[in-house]
Formats: structure tokens, sequence, C-alpha cells
């Protein structure tokens, strides 16, 4: 697989690259956002295959992590795998909605940041379709309209913009609402692997799902077990 390197420090993408090259990668090192963007590009290397991640280091010296990563989602579907220092679930949140697959948190353990990257490649390999399947009608849910065949949600009549994994969380939830759902099959619905380390991935996009809808209260955390959709009261 080629991966894309986006980090400033040479020394750190040189032991990374020496890491990641042994366990079968070809990685491409860029320095900058400019670099960065200018890589993924398909007339860039016509010859070569396209990436199969992104690892993006926020901290870049020309533009914000932030700004690279929505401007590669603009120009690629390649999974963004985001590295950075700022642990805080608000940031999370914010480069998920800006189209980051995943994100990795320094320090971080080398052999989690293998199994983050194979974890995001699976979830492309198995396609664009959504992993939640989905009828041929609406769910409304009080002021909470989700349009399952054009993958639209509203509240009240306004649009929500919600990411495709948020679409597949809130869709599986809302279709039975009540029920709760163990952390572990959501995870293996929604992003369709098992590996443990998704459900920090899980706690950030039921948060920013709460964040975006407004209604903090309409999925509930059930401790020790999963989530479960409440639905409001008519």
């Amino acid at each position: 697989m080629r991966l894309l390197l986006v980090e400033d420090d040479d020394h750190v993408a040189a032991a990374l690259s020496a890491v990641l090259a042994r366990h079968g990668f070809d990685v491409v090192h860029a320095r900058n956002g400019e670099e960065a963007l200018h890589a993924v590009l398909p007339a860039t290397h016509p010859d070569k295959p396209p990436f199969g991640v992104v690892l993006l280091d926020l901290g870049l010296p020309d533009q914000d992590g932030y700004q690279v990563c929505g401007k590669l989602r603009k120009i690629t579907s390649t999974p963004v795998i985001m590295v950075t220092a700022r642990a805080d679930v608000r940031s999370r949140i914010h480069g998920l909605n800006l189209g980051a697959d995943d994100y990795v948190v320094k320090p971080y353990d080398t052999g989690e940041l293998l199994a983050r990257i194979h974890a995001v490649s699976r979830r492309k390999s198995g396609g664009d379709e959504p992993a939640v399947a989905v009828g041929d009608e609406a769910l409304r849910l009080g002021a909470v309209t989700i349009e399952l065949p054009t993958r639209r949600v509203s509240v009240d009549g306004a649009p929500v913009q919600l990411t495709r994994k948020e679409f597949d969380l809130l869709a599986l939830l809302a279709q039975r609402p009540g029920v709760v759902f163990r952390r572990e099959q959501i995870i293996s619905e929604v992003w369709r692997t098992s590996w443990e380390g998704t459900g920090r991935t899980l706690e950030v996009h039921v948060a920013s799902l709460r964040s975006k809808l407004r209604m903090p209260a309409l999925i509930e955390t059930v401790r020790g077990v999963g989530y479960r959709l409440v639905a409001p009261a008519a």
C-alpha cells in the first residue's frame, strides 16, 4: 500500500517511514500542507497507484493540519488519519467533521498506529456503500427526521449535515428506539471491524451527533454496555 506521510520533522518522518516500510508500506513523505495537496493529485504520479491512507500531522509549518484535511477531502476520498497532541474531544470532533477517518493521539504506540491504518484501509476497500442497510422510508423521532433513502437528516425541518459514519450510527440506533446496542455490535455494523481501539472513535462520533443535533439526551449512554436512542416525547 502507498501511504502519504505528512510530517514536517524530518527525524520523526525518517524513523516512522522506516517502521512503515518494514511492514510493507510504500511511504511518500510530504513536509508541509502544500506538498501533501500536490502529492495526492492524480497527475503528480500518473504511473503510481493512488494512496491507500494519508497520515496527517496537525502541526505543519505552512498551514494548520485541519485546513489541509478539509482541502484533501475536497479532492480525494483517501482515508485520512490525523496525528495530534490535542487529546480533547472537541478537537477530535472538529477533525472528524472535516472528513478525517480516524485520529491518533501523541505519544502513540506503533502497534496501535499500524492497527488504525489497516482498519481504515479495510473500511475503504469495502467500497463506498453505507455499512448500515436502510429501508425505503423516513424515520421520525420528535423533531428529528431521518430520510433513509436519501441519507438526509433534519431537526424541525432544518437540515443537519452529518458525515457518512455519523449517519450510519444514527440510522442504526433510530431503527430500534429504546433498544440498547452493545458497543461491539455498533462497531461491527457501522465500522465493519471488531478492533477494540475503534471504541474511542465511537465515543467521539456519539459526542458529535449530540452536538450537531443539539439534543444531548437523544442518545443515551448505558454505562458498561453501549448506547440507545431515546425517542422524544410526542
